[in-house]
């Protein structure tokens, strides 16, 4: 709803946007009397934006890792300050172990964190590390809890709209398409851009699959009817492609001429045949099926909206 209403007004903030701002000042608000320590506003500002992903799941993968990276960051300190190695030395050694750990791991979060960690507590003379480390890990938390809640409770991602806009658009692409292939030139039409809308269901479809803590009964269900509509959208793609790549045109027969039309496709006028070609026969076939994967794909769309209204 709000998402649609910003694109309405043509304001070029996502929802993922608002929602990491709503949830800094939420987490600045809490952490003010409720902190541990001086620099409690940006650990708290770090680890509401690393809260706020685009799916529970990366929400929750987030808020692991920055825990971990502070525990990290704390423990190779008292490492290296117990070897009494010197400040700049020890901040050199454990920068290069955080980065390699980091690398090794594949993480997609920046190190930034436990190197802070790492440099205050090497080079701030006198500071009892271990409180200095539960103080830091306590306001990240402030951060994170916000940041989740926020993700999972304000305006929770959802593009299953999108998903059905696509699903829904392929419909004027199929008529285009074969409004292109028969209107009397020898102009063929591309599947190319069809391909890529249908190809990135899966990736859209896969963040859905992560988004939801609550409703997973709904949301499955929801899943297995994109799921369907993808498979067909596939099938639908396979007959516009074996279209499109025959060596010869061939001519409507009066049904897919008719049922085109009513469609609102501009198709050209054809002289009576007395004899139909092989070609013929195979070009009606595949439109034929490309019309009847068309309804499927509608039904299977409209069908779970009404059972929603239900």
């Amino acid at each position: 709803m709000v998402e649609e209403w910003l694109r309405a007004w043509k304001i070029p903030v996502g929802m993922r946007t608002i929602k990491t701002a709503v949830a800094v000042i939420l987490s600045l608000l809490i952490v003010q009397p409720y902190g541990a320590s001086q620099a409690k506003v940006v650990f708290a500002t770090i680890g509401a934006m690393s809260a706020v992903g685009p799916t529970f799941r990366a929400s929750a993968l987030a808020c692991v890792t920055q825990i971990c990276s502070v525990l990290l960051g704390a423990a190779l300190s008292i490492l290296l300050m117990g070897l009494q190695i010197p400040g700049m030395a020890a901040v050199g050694i454990g920068i290069i172990l955080i980065l390699w750990l980091y690398q090794y791991s594949r993480t997609t979060l920046l190190p930034i964190l436990p190197c802070l960690i790492l440099v205050n507590i090497c080079l701030t003379p006198g500071v009892e590390a271990i409180s200095y480390a539960i103080a830091r890990l306590w306001d990240t938390a402030i951060g994170l809890g916000i940041g989740m809640l926020t993700n999972t409770l304000v305006f929770p991602y959802d593009n299953s709209r999108k998903i059905r806009r696509t699903l829904a658009g392929l419909d004027s692409d199929l008529i285009r398409f074969l409004e292109d292939m028969f209107d009397g030139d020898e102009h063929l039409p591309e599947a190319a851009e069809l391909s890529r809308k249908i190809n990135a269901l899966e990736g859209q479809l896969a963040l859905f699959a992560e988004q939801r803590l609550f409703r997973r009964r709904r949301q499955q269900r929801e899943l297995q009817t994109l799921r369907s509509c993808e498979d067909i959208a596939h099938e639908l793609l396979i007959e516009l492609e074996t279209l499109r790549n025959m060596e010869r045109q061939g001519c409507l027969n009066q049904e897919n001429r008719q049922a085109l039309r009513v469609l609102g496709a501009k198709i050209a006028e054809a002289s009576p045949k007395t004899q139909w070609t092989t070609e013929d026969v195979v070009v009606n076939y595949h439109v034929a099926r490309a019309l009847q994967l068309r309804k499927d794909l509608r039904a299977e769309l409209t069908g779970r909206v009404e059972k929603k209204k239900m």
